[in-house]
């Protein structure tokens, strides 16, 4: 076989991947929000390896420093014990990913299988599913979030834990959606007359065939679960002091904000930027991933 005969061959099977990666290059919108995740993540990975000691408020602090306005050895200023801002906001950067990351992880791991379970087999378990989500629905995320953390104490681990208890319900609900359409399909029936088991199905199947919608939403749902851990740990429900966490940094700066602008202002555009790029992100991985929403 001549390499256009194997062209040919591999056309069919990589053309979705072809017309994804066409829509992809033409979105420049897209593209630019990708490059900002790719920066972020660098700098998630490099900075700390590279300002181990800023990690440490008794290594990092000077009093005789404190809250010294923006300057070339102090690009971002400094706080008040004397820290410098912005090699704080570049190592809260991993903070916020790692944690939105794990978050999103964790209620992808509870509602991708609720809702194809339900979706799959119906009836009397898929009523009970779906109400029981319905009851997490009924409540704003951010709220419910606020009341897990404050129950199991001010961490960051509980932060993450109370925003995937709050979150898995909008998987299971997109999900379940999903396989209600898949069931009907003739690979799924073909899989049934042969003998499948419903856990091979499931998982063989009907879950694979959900990652495109998954991934839009857990894409677009990393923005928010990073402002809502900003928001826990600037209410003291997340990050505790002094790790280089966004929201408590805002938090903190809130005392010294008349006389000291640059300390809340640069963590807060870390997360307004963070948020963007991966909102933007999930946006055009719609209209990637979704023949539905292609523009022609």
């Amino acid at each position: 076989m001549n390499q256009s005969q194997l062209i040919k061959s591999l056309k069919p099977k990589y053309k979705e991947f072809k017309v994804s990666l066409f829509l992809l290059k033409k979105n420049r919108l897209t593209k630019m929000a990708l490059y900002g995740v790719v920066l972020l993540v660098l700098i998630a990975i490099i900075v700390p390896i590279l300002l181990p000691s800023a990690q440490h408020i008794d290594q990092d602090a000077n009093p005789q420093q404190k809250l010294l306005q923006p300057s070339l050895r102090h690009p971002f200023g400094t706080d008040e014990l004397g820290r410098d801002v912005f090699k704080r906001v570049l190592l809260g950067t991993r903070i916020s990913l790692q944690t939105a990351l794990i978050a999103v992880g964790m209620a992808l791991l509870i509602g991708v299988p609720l809702g194809a379970v339900a979706g799959y087999f119906g009836g009397f378990l898929d009523e009970i599913i779906m109400r029981f989500t319905d009851i997490f629905l009924g409540f704003p995320p951010l709220l419910l979030a606020i009341a897990i953390a404050s129950f199991l104490g001010p961490n960051l681990r509980n932060a993450m834990l109370a925003i995937a208890i709050s979150w898995w319900p909008w998987y299971t609900r997109i999900v379940r959606g999903q396989a209600v359409s898949l069931k009907e399909r003739q690979f799924i029936k073909a899989s049934k007359a042969i003998g499948s088991p419903p856990r091979k199905i499931i998982f063989k199947h009907i879950i694979p065939n959900c990652v495109a919608p998954v991934i839009v939403q857990a894409s677009m749902d990393i923005g928010g679960v990073i402002l809502t851990i900003a928001a826990l740990s600037f209410l003291g429900l997340g990050a505790q002091a002094p790790a280089p966490e966004w929201g408590l940094m805002v938090s903190t700066s809130r005392n010294y904000f008349l006389n000291a602008w640059w300390y809340s202002v640069f963590p807060g555009l870390a997360i307004f930027f963070t948020v963007l790029v991966f909102n933007l992100l999930g946006d055009g991985l719609r209209e990637i991933l979704d023949p539905k929403t292609r523009k022609n």
